[in-house]
């Protein structure tokens, strides 16, 4: 097994960006990310063309943030499709009309990848530690990341920011009040951010989600394991917890959730346990690539969904 101080020894950092307010103040809106994968497919070029408010059915400024989410989801990079957008949307992939709530899971958790093209997401997810707060809370604490990390960032580009994240996960804009834009967002079903009390107040939902499947979270766990930690093949539970950039931060989990999670999944991969040392519960993954073991956990969540459908 591998202590705490071998995982420490073994910790790499990913190079980091800084993006804020690319998003043209829009949220993903249903529909936009097969559109704009589907075209760029087509054409690479196509967010250049003069035609494309035409071609994309949106106006000037949809077309960038179209886009700058496709490219943030890691669908495209460089406005080039992915080979996870290809196994997600192309028109025989996973699933193409993001009809199934744990692509949005999935889409989730690769906003958040480093580098991250949404730096303002980061933080909330990863960064911020209260559990209930509110528009000022949130706005104020992600000023002063962005005074550590990109002085230059106005904070009218912070402010949008803010309501872009409490629009899309909420349904709601930093007034609290119901518009239609916020009825549009798919990412609203996963519930991560709820209103609480005087709806001036928000909270990130903490622990088992109904909708996030046991696969998506052992395939996070894994790939967290290898890019943070290389070359341990085992980990803490509490790593998968409180780490920067764990499942346990992005998707809200608590300790629960997590193991009953790899519970479920060890069964049809032997190579996944949950051992006990010393009274501290340890993730223990036996493979020499823990990302293509990821991979293949991800492609049999969504291999048995097309059988059911069958």
């Amino acid at each position: 097994m591998a202590s705490q101080a071998t995982l420490d020894d073994n910790k790499v950092k990913t190079p980091k960006v800084t993006v804020f307010a690319r998003h043209e103040t829009f949220h993903p809106r249903f529909g936009w990310l097969k559109k704009g994968f589907d075209c760029a497919a087509k054409d690479p070029k196509i967010f250049l063309d003069e035609n494309a408010p035409v071609q994309l059915g949106v106006g000037k400024n949809m077309v960038r943030s179209i886009r700058y989410w496709c490219n943030a989801f890691n669908l495209l990079e460089d406005d080039e499709p992915t080979s996870f957008g290809e196994a997600l949307l192309n028109d025989s992939g996973w699933d193409s009309y993001l009809e199934d709530p744990a692509s949005l899971w999935l889409l989730h958790w690769h906003l958040v990848q480093q580098p991250c093209y949404a730096t303002a997401w980061d933080f909330a997810f990863n960064h911020f530690r209260k559990v209930e707060f509110t528009y000022e809370d949130l706005y104020y604490e992600l000023c002063e990341y962005r005074d550590r990390e990109a002085t230059r960032i106005a904070d009218s580009s912070i402010k949008k920011d803010v309501s872009c994240i409490l629009r899309m996960y909420a349904g709601q804009n930093a007034k609290a009040s119901m518009s239609e834009d916020a009825l549009d967002c798919p990412f609203t079903d996963l519930r991560l951010i709820q209103t609480a009390g005087d709806k001036r107040h928000y909270t990130f939902r903490i622990g088992p989600k109904q909708n996030l499947p046991a696969e998506i979270i052992v395939y996070a766990a894994l790939i967290f394991a290898e890019e943070i930690y290389q070359t341990a093949r085992t980990i803490p539970i509490a790593n998968l917890l409180y780490d920067i950039g764990s499942p346990g931060l992005i998707f809200k989990l608590n300790e629960s959730a997590i193991c009953d999670a790899i519970e479920r999944v060890k069964h049809p991969f032997q190579e996944l346990s949950i051992e006990d040392a010393a009274g501290k519960l340890q993730f223990t993954f036996r493979t020499d690539s823990p990302s293509k073991l990821a991979k293949q956990v991800l492609a049999s969540y969504y291999d048995d969904q097309r059988g059911e459908a069958v």
